[in-house]
């Protein structure tokens, strides 16, 4: 890959009352392997359009939006970048996979749903991802969008896979690995909480109803115009059910900005051949910043809605 490397087109977006909020980006399978190429949400915008994604930056090029990944799949790397071996650390090897857009079940303004093949350095498809996307008008107490994303894994080898993380390959709180979701970097530091919870270390590895992330884009002063955004931004993630809640949140803010849930935490998740897993996420994009104390409402708000 290099700088004069276009970015590729998105093929679909969504919408909400006829504002773009999301592109929807499929054709990268000439992007370099060790990107672990897939398909991905961005830019991801607030109705007032504040960039709240960052896809191939410098710091992670692997990270990719809005996306799902699993970093050790019998031991093949559908994250990207190095892998973690255990008595080793983060390694470079060539066991990088990488997801195919196989075809799209439905597109509409407001709703998107994809089939998805995860193919093995060796070739083979290993699992099988049907994924939908839905874009909501927000509750009326916060305004703002939902983003409703939901993604199911099938195991199509025959034979039982481990899904695992550099947590489970011994690095110690890196359990990432299923939903992620990756913010622009800027030299505001974010603000993340849960309803008990404050900052990076308090937050990452819990369990809980919600999370807020309070971000500020790295090109606020030219976005700056009158009455228009601040820069300033809210994301507030939601569980939508009880399984995906049972999930512990990933959390960085020091390192990078970012927020996702771990599949393996501390040990490899176990998908029986023929057996499939589903999660599901309910995700508020404001405008500005949503104080704590509201955080609380605005997620029992965005989990009632249709």
């Amino acid at each position: 890959m290099t700088a004069a490397e276009p970015d590729p087109t998105p093929e679909a977006t969504l919408r909400v009352a006829g504002t773009p909020v999301a592109d929807h980006v499929t054709d990268v399978g000439w992007w370099e392997p060790t990107l672990a190429p897939r398909p991905h949400l961005h830019p991801v915008r607030t109705l007032a359009g504040v960039e709240v994604t960052e896809a191939r930056p410098v710091d992670h090029p692997w990270h990719l939006g809005v996306f799902v990944a699993v970093q050790d799949v019998e031991d093949c790397n559908f994250w990207g970048g190095r892998t973690f071996v255990r008595g080793q650390g983060p390694t470079w090897r060539p066991d990088h996979g990488s997801v195919r857009h196989e075809r799209w079940t439905h597109r509409d303004a407001d709703a998107l749903a994809s089939e998805q093949s995860w193919i093995s350095v060796a070739g083979e498809t290993v699992i099988s991802e049907t994924r939908a996307t839905r874009s909501l008008v927000g509750p009326p107490t916060t305004g703002g969008w939902v983003l409703d994303y939901a993604f199911t894994l099938r195991n199509v080898t025959g034979r039982d896979l481990d899904l695992g993380s550099p947590a489970t390959n011994g690095k110690v709180g890196g359990g990432y690995g299923g939903f992620f979701w990756r913010a622009p970097l800027s030299s505001a530091t974010p603000r993340v909480f849960t309803a008990t919870a404050e900052g990076e270390e308090a937050v990452h590895t819990t369990r809980s109803g919600w999370l807020a992330f309070l971000g500020h884009h790295p090109n606020a002063e030219d976005l700056v115009r009158g009455d228009g955004p601040t820069g300033d931004y809210t994301l507030l993630f939601v569980p939508a059910d009880e399984r995906t809640a049972e999930d512990p949140w990933f959390v960085r803010v020091a390192d990078y900005p970012g927020v996702g849930s771990s599949l393996a935490p501390e040990h490899p998740l176990r998908l029986p051949a023929g057996d499939s897993l589903r999660r599901r996420f309910r995700v508020l994009v404001l405008d500005g910043h949503l104080e704590r104390g509201a955080c609380a409402d605005a997620a029992r708000s965005v989990a009632e809605l249709p």
